[in-house]
């Protein structure tokens, strides 16, 4: 008897559809143009880790708005899976380029840990009930200065955006 697993066609779906959503570069772009010409940042820093925040945020609302679902750790496995393998390869060209061993897929694990610290110790986003209250001003941290105000609403743009996108896709997919 051969145990065979057959994913559900709606997973498949939609794992691939928001993987894609999380690695397209347009919001990156747009939010790059509207960055304030006097945020005193590197904007290099800033469209890099944009990029990051986009499949972070993206993984982190595919696990909050399926809290519950008999389908989020399928989903979420599917998703994260699709990551790391873009990630790999990410990964190997950048080492060739640079000619240091770079592994995409650790800065990744590490801004979402770091992300979900900042928020765990914020008394600001715990009595809002909101994380994007500590995104903003670790994003900006992270892109070089915490006090920019243009950086900081970058930040919680991409990340708000991306949690109400993927709560939208989401409820349209039937899963929430």
């Amino acid at each position: 008897m051969t145990d065979c697993f057959e994913e559900d066609p709606r997973i498949r779906q939609a794992k691939e559809d928001l993987f894609h959503y999380a690695i397209d570069r347009e919001e990156v772009k747009w939010l790059m143009d509207k960055l304030h010409e006097e945020a005193d940042v590197n904007r290099t820093a800033v469209e890099y880790e944009l990029g990051i925040m986009k499949i972070v945020a993206t993984g982190w609302a595919i696990s909050a708005h399926m809290a519950g679902s008999p389908f989020k750790h399928q989903l979420l496995e599917g998703f994260w899976g699709m990551v790391l393998e873009f990630s790999n390869g990410l990964s190997e060209t950048a080492t060739t380029v640079a000619g240091t061993r770079i592994d995409y897929f650790q800065v990744l694990k590490e801004r979402l840990d770091h992300y979900v610290a900042a928020i765990s110790k914020s008394p600001d986003a715990e009595a809002a009930n909101d994380p994007s209250v500590a995104i903003g001003p670790e994003f900006a941290a992270i892109c070089g200065n915490g006090d920019d105000l243009f950086t900081r609403m970058a930040g919680t743009r991409m990340f708000m955006t991306n949690i109400s996108r993927v709560g939208a896709y989401l409820k349209g997919a039937g899963f929430i």
